[in-house]
């Protein structure tokens, strides 16, 4: 099973929270499973896609749980983190999709990976023309990955008018990915800008994806 859709939505309590309705379908597809009360559900990190992470999630049996695992029991279902994957997934919901229409789980993750790790910037020019580079050399490239992109409509002062389209057009998640994923790399990126406005139409949608 995997699972590699992300929504924000509000603050969350420690740890990794799963729905009643996401165990309800964890046990259902558990039960298919050879010796299913020995089984546990891992939750885990596998890797980064654009601007959020990619998740995996399988079947374990309980007792070969690693030392510094995090284990929690919920119901009839134990799960577990392991402990290089914790700190992402700290305050992250597994759930079903809002759509009733739309099979599998999704993960709500208010942490996002950080694009610029590793990256070497050397922006040149005026504010504008930093964000232009920062976008077309470091964030674009990550969001096509989604077939989506940022475009910077025009600076007002020290204020970026940024519109998502592609891809991040009409989806719900690109509201969270703007403020949480883009603002913050253009914070840390060019700090003299100080305001990020969102141009775009953020409409309800959700594309979970689950095998």
């Amino acid at each position: 099973m995997s699972i590699d859709q992300i929504e924000v939505e509000g603050d969350a309590p420690a740890g990794l929270l799963v729905t009643d309705a996401a165990v309800e379908k964890v046990l259902e597809v558990r039960s298919e499973e050879e010796n299913p009360d020995a089984l546990g559900l891992r939750v885990q990190i596998i890797g980064v896609n654009g601007p959020e992470f990619s998740y995996d999630l399988s079947f374990e049996n309980i007792e070969e749980f690693e030392e510094g695992d995090h284990v929690s029991t919920i119901g009839d279902l134990t799960v577990l983190v392991p402990q290089e994957s914790y700190e992402n997934l700290n305050g992250a919901t597994l759930d079903l999709p809002s759509n009733p229409m739309q099979g599998g789980l999704v993960i709500r993750n208010p942490n996002r990976p950080n694009m610029l790790d590793g990256e070497d910037l050397q922006l040149t020019g005026t504010i504008g023309e930093q964000l232009q580079q920062l976008l077309d050399q470091h964030i674009n490239p990550s969001l096509a990955a989604h077939g989506g992109y940022a475009e910077l409509v025009k600076m007002e002062g020290t204020a970026a008018h940024i519109l998502m389209g592609g891809g991040c057009q009409g989806c719900a998640m690109s509201a969270a990915t703007l403020r949480q994923g883009i603002e913050v790399m253009i914070a840390e990126a060019i700090p003299e800008i100080t305001e990020i406005v969102d141009l775009t139409d953020h409409e309800a949608g959700e594309n979970p994806f689950f095998d």
